[in-house]
């Protein structure tokens, strides 16, 4: 999950599993699996660097093999 800011300002948590693309045009628009669009006040590499962030912490919370 990560969070981010509509732009009226209002913050809410996305899960980033849901993303399929993040397009800077010039606002940042995110597009979920589902097709829904959502328009966000961070810059796309934001978003690209919370979801890695995300990802990492997923990894270190699994069992090592």
């Amino acid at each position: 999950m990560i969070d981010v800011t509509r732009l009226n300002g209002a913050r809410f948590i996305l899960n980033a599993e849901l993303i399929r693309t993040v397009e800077s045009s010039p606002d940042t628009v995110i597009t979920l699996v589902g097709g829904e669009h959502l328009v966000v006040l961070e810059p796309s590499d934001e978003i690209v660097r919370k979801v890695l962030e995300y990802r990492r912490h997923l990894r270190t919370l699994m069992p090592a093999s």
